[in-house]
């Protein structure tokens, strides 16, 4: 099979989908690698790393797309990438569907099969290609948060560990799952109040077992929320339903209760976001005000931090990436589970329920 890997396009996306080990798995397995140039450059990965391991490095894009039966990406096509796009090819990467009905209706017109990564699940349900990034964002919220807290950021002015003396920030984390609970972990270490909230009474139980004494749990519901939205100097949003948009559990009048300049981090963006208020933002302007509350809406978190980022996606995405092209599709999906879930779109037709359900679409089995 010839796969092909692209240069990532997003603004300020550094992660590339293939590092030169995952080449030379290909390749001794008999399959052909096309690497954009320079497409691991923000990675500090260079073409003479993948060339040694056996890809063939392309000046395009478009050959890339030309060429490649199956495409290996870190984020969704941009919009210049969709003429590009041949019906009948497969395109492996990070969808997120639900976000955009834009998106959903250029990959059905392009007749192409979207695995998407974040909806491939495990053995026991989990969603293996989306915890790595899950766990960088997770930690990245409260880096982010720390930074745009201080004053010449446009936030309140505050440290999140406070001083002897000085109470220290309180942290509001919306989601208890794998972003919820790497936040609480750094927050915890950084000597900051905590609190998680989930709805999802024995998680809470798991957390409350192995979080440090700084770190509380509360039943998610309307009234926990506005009370911990009155304290909060920093809120984490980390709600994720699996193929779906993420729930709106906080609404523009609620941002009136908060602190002016306290800071609101929307790791669901990439699923429309929990807070009404919310709207995509990138790492070159990655904040707006509304109501005196910072948002931080960052779509690609992770590929601030390219080179871990990289490294922790490729761990888990290349085995997949090898089966499919060893196998095929087909027999990938019935030999090896999760892959059923991970195809959201098969030659232009909806086969994920909740993207479907979304948009109104037609849904159809894969």
């Amino acid at each position: 099979m010839i796969v092909g890997v692209p240069r990532e396009v997003k603004l300020d996306e550094y992660r590339v989908a293939m590092i030169p080990a995952g080449v030379e798995e290909l390749t001794r397995a008999g399959h052909h690698v096309l690497i954009e140039q320079d497409a691991g450059l923000g990675s500090g990965l260079f073409n003479e790393e993948y060339a040694e391991n056996g890809a063939e490095i392309v000046a395009t894009a478009r050959e890339i797309y030309e060429r490649a039966e199956l495409i290996v990406k870190v984020k969704e096509p941009q919009p210049a990438e969709w003429e590009l796009l041949q019906p009948g090819q497969m395109l492996f990467t990070y969808f997120h569907f639900a976000a955009s009905e834009d998106l959903t209706a250029a990959m059905q017109k392009a007749g192409i099969t979207a695995i998407a990564y974040e909806t491939l699940k495990g053995t026991k349900g989990d969603l293996p290609l989306l915890t790595p990034m899950s766990e960088v964002a997770g930690r990245m919220s409260i880096q982010q948060g720390a930074k745009y807290l201080e004053r010449p950021q446009d936030g309140r002015g505050i440290l999140l560990g406070g001083v002897p003396g000085v109470a220290p920030a309180h942290i509001a984390i919306l989601g208890g799952g794998v972003v919820g609970k790497n936040a609480a972990q750094i927050a915890a270490g950084f000597q900051a109040d905590v609190c998680i909230l989930d709805i999802n009474v024995d998680r809470l139980r798991y957390l409350e077992d192995i979080m440090p004494p700084n770190v509380n749990t509360l039943y998610s519901d309307r009234h926990n929320i506005r009370e911990q939205l009155q304290r909060a100097d920093l809120v984490i949003g980390a709600v994720l339903i699996p193929g779906a948009k993420a729930p709106k559990l906080v609404l523009e009048e609620d941002l009136n209760m908060m602190k002016p300049r306290a800071v609101i981090i929307d790791v669901a963006i990439d699923q429309g976001g929990c807070f009404e208020t919310s709207r995509p933002t990138t790492h070159s302007q990655p904040t707006f005000i509304i109501n005196e509350i910072v948002h931080y809406c960052v779509a690609n978190m992770p590929g601030a931090v390219g080179r871990t980022s990289t490294y922790a996606l490729n761990n888990v995405t290349f085995p997949y990436v090898l089966q499919i092209a060893n196998l095929g599709l087909a027999k990938a999906a019935t030999r090896i589970p999760g892959i059923v879930s991970a195809i959201n779109i098969h030659k232009g037709k909806i086969t994920n329920q909740a993207v479907a359900e979304t948009f109104g679409m037609e849904f159809v089995s894969f």
